[in-house]
């Protein structure tokens, strides 16, 4: 399990975030988070990227304590997040639990929470330990129409202190389409040495929080992602990402948005992902 704690502690992008590792084992694992400005939209709202990332530390947690230290590489297949409330300027816990235990694969819920109780968001994954296995063979993400309007909202993203921290800019925001860049940096890497799973939850969000920005258009409105579903594809290489994001359907205040994040240069595709956001006017 010691292990296990120093991947939580030790990677820099969770302690860039402040995780803290409260208890590990093979069925269970518990995080803190204290607030921290730094994990904020404005508000002082805890971002959703953050709580992606306790889901996705939490699940790993408990895999590779379930597995075994020698059945890694470790990724997250199959991710969904339901965001419940809002946390402000809050501390909060993520709880997992080991639901079913295979041969590689593990199955987890977690649940965030502030400590006083209130439930911030509830995740259940599909998690792969794949025993010293090389990732198949990558798909090429296809080039989006290459335009680089960031639009209005799109040069200021970076003053929200958790886009600016992951060094996360807009190169386009207009017609309903969203490209966000990532780079590879010390606060957005994970113990292996590449990039951290929670750092790419938390750049498809955005891409396709950006995307439904660009189809509904600038404004003072009230604005949160109710539900994310994610597919990490292998272990994260320590590159720079790109996020393509697509809004598909507009129902009212509720915009569908497709994600695809990709390495650039190389465009192998890393994580692919839908997103539910919603705007109220």
């Amino acid at each position: 399990m010691e292990s296990v704690r120093h991947w939580i502690e030790k990677s820099p992008y969770a302690a860039a975030l402040g995780v803290e590792c409260v208890e590990v084992g093979p069925d269970a694992a518990r995080l803190a988070l204290p607030f921290r400005v730094e994990n904020s939209n404005p508000g002082d709202a805890l971002h959703g990227g953050v709580a992606a990332s306790l889901c996705a530390i939490g699940g790993q947690a408990v895999t590779r304590a379930a597995l075994g230290p020698d059945s890694g590489p470790w990724h997250t297949c199959g991710l969904q997040v339901n965001y419940l409330s809002a946390a402000l300027g809050e501390a909060v816990t993520a709880e997992a639990r080991l639901l079913r235990k295979g041969k590689a694969l593990c199955f987890v819920e977690i649940d965030v929470a502030t400590e006083a109780g209130k439930p911030i968001a509830h995740a259940t994954s599909a998690l792969r330990g794949r025993f010293g296995a090389e990732p198949g063979e990558p798909s090429l993400v296809a080039p989006d129409h290459g335009g680089s309007d960031p639009g209005r909202m799109g040069p200021h993203l970076g003053a929200v202190p958790f886009i600016g921290a992951r060094g996360i800019r807009v190169e386009h925001m207009t017609g309903g389409t969203s490209r966000l860049v990532m780079p590879f940096a010390e606060t957005n890497a994970d113990a292996s040495g590449g990039l951290h799973e929670g750092a790419v939850l938390a750049l498809l969000d955005t891409t396709g929080a950006m995307a439904a920005w660009a189809e509904s258009g600038h404004g003072r409105y009230k604005a949160s992602t109710p539900a994310m579903q994610a597919q990490i594809v292998a272990p994260p290489p320590g590159e720079d990402l790109v996020g393509y994001g697509r809004c598909v359907q507009r129902d009212g205040e509720i915009f569908f948005g497709e994600v695809e994040l990709a390495t650039r240069p190389g465009a192998r595709l890393v994580a692919r992902g839908t997103v539910i956001y919603r705007i109220l006017t």
